[in-house]
Parts: C-alpha cells; sequence; structure tokens
C-alpha cells in the first residue's frame, strides 16, 4: 500500500508539473492569496510570510511561465488575461496534491464551508443536523465571512468546498468576481424580503407607503459590499435620506430603536414581528426576488463528503417544497 500510495502521489505532481513545469506548491499557493487578498501586504499576512517574499514568488512564478500574472497599481493586484487562465488550473493542481497526500496518509480532512454569520446562525443548522443523522462521521469546518464576494472569492480561490449566499435573481452583485464556470449551485428556498420599523415610526401602520413617502425618513443600510445593499438600492431607488452602517446586524438594531427602515430577510427579524417590536411597511411595489443558494466547486463534486452535502441539501428543499 505505500509503495501504491507513493507511486500515486509521484503520479500527481509529475502530472502538475506536466502542465506547469516552472511552478512549485508554494508559488501557487502565493499566487491565490494574492488573487484572494488583492494586495501583497494582505496576502503576506494571510500567508505568515514577509511581504518581500510573497513578491519574489510571485515574480520567479511570472518568469517560469514568461507572461504577467498581474496588473499592479495602488489600489491593488487585478489578474491579466494570463493570470485568470491560471486560476483556472491553479486550485485544481492543489486539490490534486492534498487529496494525493491524504490518500498516502489515510487522513481525512474536513469539508470548509463558508457563509454569511447570519445564515450559519439562522440557516445552516438543519441542513448540518441531517447530515449528523446521515453521515455522523462527516466533519465540517464553518467559516464565516462578512460580504458575499468573500464566501465566492474564498470557493474560487480552493479555500472553500461549498458555501450558503443569499442571491437576487438576474442581479450581479457590483465586484464580484467572475466564476468562470468553476461554480456551481442549486436554490434551496425563496427569501423574504421585508422593510420593517419600530411600531412607533410615522410609517408604521399605514395601508400603503409610496417610495415619494419615505423622503424625510432614515433608509439604514448595510455595506456597500453588502448584497442587502444592492437590494434596497432597487427596492427604495433614490428616496430616502441613506446611512451607511457597518452590518446588516447593526442596521436591524438601529430599527429596532426607532432610527430608521430596513430591508432584510424576514427569517432575521421573525422574532421581532412575532413580538411586534418591529412591523412591516407596504410599498406600492414588490421588493427584489431573493433565493438562498447552496454553491460548490464543481471540480470537487467527486468527494464523498461533499456529495453527502449536496444530497441532503436537495433532500430538505423537497421535503419542504
Amino acid at each position: 500500500m505505500l509503495r501504491a500510495g507513493r507511486f500515486l502521489l509521484d503520479r500527481k505532481i509529475r502530472r502538475a508539473r506536466s502542465v506547469l513545469p516552472n511552478v512549485d506548491y508554494r508559488q501557487l499557493r502565493t499566487f491565490l492569496a494574492v488573487v484572494r487578498e488583492r494586495t501583497v501586504t494582505e496576502a503576506a499576512n494571510t500567508l505568515g510570510l514577509a511581504p518581500s517574499s510573497v513578491s519574489q514568488q510571485i515574480r520567479v512564478l511570472e518568469d517560469g511561465l514568461g507572461v504577467s500574472l498581474f496588473d499592479r497599481s495602488p489600489t491593488g493586484m487585478t489578474l491579466t488575461e494570463a493570470g485568470n487562465r491560471l486560476l483556472d488550473w491553479a486550485p485544481r493542481l492543489l486539490d490534486d496534491l492534498d487529496r494525493a497526500r491524504r490518500e498516502v496518509a489515510g487522513v481525512r480532512r474536513p469539508l470548509r464551508f463558508g457563509s454569511l454569520e447570519t445564515l450559519i446562525a439562522t440557516r445552516l443548522p438543519p441542513v448540518l443536523t441531517r447530515m449528523e443523522e446521515r453521515c455522523p462521521k462527516i466533519r465540517l469546518d464553518i467559516v464565516p465571512f462578512p460580504t458575499r464576494g468573500e464566501v465566492l472569492t474564498g470557493l474560487l480561490g480552493a479555500d472553500l468546498d461549498a458555501a450558503l449566499v443569499l442571491d437576487l435573481k438576474g442581479v450581479r452583485e457590483p465586484d464580484l468576481p467572475a466564476t468562470g464556470g468553476r461554480l456551481d449551485f442549486v436554490d434551496l428556498e425563496p427569501v423574504t424580503l421585508v422593510p420593517v420599523v419600530r411600531p412607533t415610526h410615522p410609517l408604521a401602520g399605514r395601508r400603503t407607503v409610496t417610495r415619494a413617502d419615505l423622503r424625510e425618513h432614515k433608509v439604514l443600510l448595510g455595506p456597500t459590499s453588502c448584497l442587502l445593499h444592492l437590494a434596497a438600492d432597487l427596492f427604495f431607488g433614490s428616496y430616502g435620506q441613506r446611512v451607511e452602517l457597518p452590518s446588516l446586524f447593526v442596521a436591524v438594531n438601529w430599527a429596532l430603536q426607532g432610527l430608521g427602515i430596513v430591508l432584510t430577510p424576514e427569517f432575521i427579524v421573525d422574532g421581532a414581528l412575532a413580538s411586534g417590536e418591529l412591523v412591516r411597511i407596504e410599498l406600492e411595489e414588490a421588493p427584489p426576488e431573493a433565493w438562498l443558494r447552496l454553491v460548490w466547486r464543481s471540480d470537487r463534486e467527486p468527494e464523498p463528503e461533499l456529495r453527502t452535502l449536496l444530497y441532503t441539501a436537495s433532500e430538505l428543499t423537497r421535503a419542504e417544497h
């Protein structure tokens, strides 16, 4: 078995080298860190290296391939066409080596799953409960992210196997990384977005609220990188006094204290709506259509743990619909 394992590992390494003969594991790992963090300094912090070491590895990688992988600017590093082509290969090559090492050592790594903290707290537990019933030996590493864009970047950079995100139908988030067909997804359930206020708010209790009625009132928004910020832009338009806050959690808490209107998934505020701490306002137009979406790396579907997760999630979806 040991000889077979060594042969397998050697075969994987030879295949990686035959595709990219002048590239090693560290360079690919550093390349993906720079793609993810967008600056050499942040990539160095993530990897625990000096910025000069990261810059040197990228230069050696570019010299070995004979192409420029990044366009450098004062605001950060962006991929060239050649860099995007390498981004197609790098995660798969690192995955091959990782799987080979684990197979040789007989070690199964945890499934790495990312999402927004609100979704981890409210929407992930039913899936995990069913997974534990079906396959109790599966280990799952849960990784929280502040924005949907960073979740997808984590998937593309091989830091994650799968993720749970909120998506607006037919709307692409600004600055979202292009997936290039490397990701697949399934819609799990529709998510109702509701505009809510404290019962003492001047708009509470009105049968119909027009956009013009919002002119003198504060609209509470999460950060610009938040998908729900984009949803609020589409829903409220240019009306209302916009207040940007660090997170949706903060925006909801400000609404609870009577400081404005917030557009939020209903499941986040269902307790406050049931208790009467918050009430819905009825605008003439309906909010954008949102869905809870399970996203995964299509090249990792052969992983048994990922297949179990996908099957469990789809089973729950069928049961609920």
